[in-house]
């Protein structure tokens, strides 16, 4: 089974570029994508379907053109999920979850820090609210996640650590979290495949030629729990897909 994420940055801009076109070329079971800034009826039939997958889409109430994330899948779902429960959480259109037979799968697009101190403490609050709606579901069967986690977890995940540290996104209590959830038994796909492989991001600021010099973070995630660790065949970030200031992540499952 293989399975995509992507942070499009904008649904209706990236269907217009060549970006786009390769990245439908790319053969998945489910596709969870981030920050689609746009309501399902915004978007072309020929866009908001995909032939043979089920689709769910999920928009921003609390502003127009903000977040916003959707789901493709090839599996019947047995249940959809819209936003994590508590009104705190919703509103922001942030997280799909679909229940499959072997696992639950949650698309997410965690938010931002940066905004100050109110939408760090957002941040992390939403973090949390998150950890105990997945330990609800494993109660069940495993969980599969995925999405923009706006945190780079170690120093080998971004270019510049050093002069980050004081930066939402690598802050000591972001990078806290991480440490948290993996604790609790969710392992980083990308790093059980690979170790330690330096230079490996998935967010480029579109400022001062950041992708064309490889000046990176690695933010975007496929977590499995620890039952499915040993299905885990491949994980992989696809830098040849262009489009969006974020590239494509990916998982494979022997399930």
């Amino acid at each position: 089974m293989k399975l995509l994420s992507w942070n499009v940055n904008g649904f209706r801009a990236i269907t217009g570029k060549p970006g786009w076109k390769d990245f439908c070329g790319l053969d998945a079971d489910v596709i969870g994508l981030q920050e689609t800034k746009a309501h399902e009826t915004q978007i072309a039939d020929e866009h908001r379907e995909r032939e043979g997958m089920h689709c769910a889409w999920l928009s921003a109430t609390v502003k127009k053109g903000y977040s916003g994330v959707a789901v493709f899948s090839r599996p019947e779902p047995l249940a959809v999920t819209l936003e994590l429960p508590g009104t705190a959480w919703q509103g922001e259109g942030r997280l799909i979850h679909m229940e499959f037979d072997a696992f639950h799968f949650c698309n997410v697009y965690f938010p931002n820090g940066q905004m100050g101190d109110e939408r760090l403490a957002y941040k992390l609050g939403y973090y949390g609210a998150f950890l105990e709606f997945a330990e609800g579901l494993r109660k069940t069967k495993p969980v599969v996640v995925c999405g923009d986690f706006n945190t780079a977890h170690k120093p080998i995940d971004l270019a510049r650590p050093k002069a980050n540290e004081e930066t939402s996104g690598f802050l000591p209590v972001e990078r806290a979290w991480l440490d948290t959830f993996i604790a609790r038994g969710y392992v980083d796909t990308f790093r059980h495949v690979h170790g330690e492989v330096p230079d490996s991001y998935s967010w480029w600021s579109y400022r001062f030629r950041a992708r064309e010099k490889n000046v990176g973070w690695r933010i975007d995630y496929f977590f499995v729990s620890e039952e499915l660790k040993d299905a885990v065949k491949d994980a992989w970030i696809d830098t040849a897909i262009t489009g969006s200031d974020h590239c494509p992540v990916g998982l494979e499952l022997a399930l």
